[in-house]
């Protein structure tokens, strides 16, 4: 008898149909965490991306489930510890966003720098703003990367082929692993002083939550910018708000947010922040290579 597996939230059509040759595939992208959990004990998999969450409640009511699969980088949506208690196999897709995040946390470094969105914001109200949009050049400057795993890593690669000098804070690498990609580690505080853009690249956990935080910031370059595509948890926006408002940095760029979607805030009215809702995984490229790598480890398992 094949597995059934619930789809909770979109996935690449390829990865749906690439799973369907193996099991019995229901897709309800729009379901609800009461039905989840109502639903949950008919399935033996579960296959969610960012918005379903799959909690201790959801897993104490799956009495059939062996597999949870998250079509992403991180499980902060998955209570892993519950599963793990209930020997059910949890896997996700950590080297498949690598790129499509890479490439937009470089695109919001030139955005914010050069003032892209500004100077477009300007055009559509036909405003000619050529002086207020003067931006600083990326070549030449120092980027300071806070992570260096896979996507930092990436990013590493692709500033200093534009002539970016790297610089690098991260308790698990070491100055042969920074060299490799072109970077020199340094402390958190050595990086925040010398660099001219500031890009996170670390997982939200109780450690890392408001990371970036008065103290933080204030040790920045006044005439420095702040790009995060990591988690929102790990900025405080009501200092970095303060920040960008006083002059303490320049401006930032941002992609995740404290609070998702970003409702009321007062970073929508500040010139000087470039704001995406979310999207540096949303690639076709990626969303495909994350769906079939679940979907591949799912029924490799179910099928043993």
């Amino acid at each position: 008898m094949k597995a059934k597996i619930l789809i909770a939230d979109k996935l690449h059509g390829d990865a749906v149909n690439e799973l369907k040759k193996t099991a019995e595939v229901v897709t309800d992208y729009e379901i609800t965490p009461e039905d989840l959990v109502k639903k949950i004990g008919e399935y033996d998999g579960v296959i969610v991306r960012s918005r379903s969450k799959i909690t201790k409640e959801v897993i104490e009511a799956g009495t059939k489930l062996k597999v949870i699969a998250r079509a992403g980088v991180g499980l902060d949506n998955v209570d892993v510890e519950t599963a793990k208690s209930k020997k059910i196999e949890v896997y996700n897709a950590p080297e498949s966003l690598t790129i499509s995040v890479a490439e937009l946390a470089i695109g919001l470094m030139i955005d914010v720098s050069r003032r892209i969105s500004y100077a477009d914001r300007k055009m559509r109200e036909n405003k000619w703003e050529k002086k207020s949009c003067v931006g600083m050049e990326l070549y030449g400057k120092t980027l300071g990367l806070i992570g260096f795993g896979r996507i930092g890593r990436e990013v590493s690669l692709r500033a200093y082929a534009m002539g970016m000098k790297i610089l690098t804070s991260d308790p698990a690498m070491t100055m042969e692993d920074a060299r490799e990609y072109n970077a020199e580690l340094v402390d958190v505080d050595q990086l925040l002083a010398k660099s001219d853009i500031i890009s996170l690249h670390i997982p939200a956990n109780e450690k890392t939550k408001g990371f970036m935080n008065k103290e933080r910031l204030a040790k920045m370059k006044k005439t420095a910018f702040l790009v995060n595509t990591a988690r929102g948890a790990v900025v405080d926006e009501k200092a970095l708000v303060e920040a960008l408002k006083t002059g303490v940095i320049k401006g930032a760029a941002l992609d995740v947010f404290e609070k998702e979607p970003l409702e009321a805030s007062e970073l929508t009215t500040l010139d000087n922040v470039v704001l995406t809702p979310h999207i540096a995984s949303g690639t076709e490229d990626a969303q495909r290579t994350a769906g079939m790598i679940v979907v591949e480890k799912m029924a490799a398992y179910l099928n043993k």
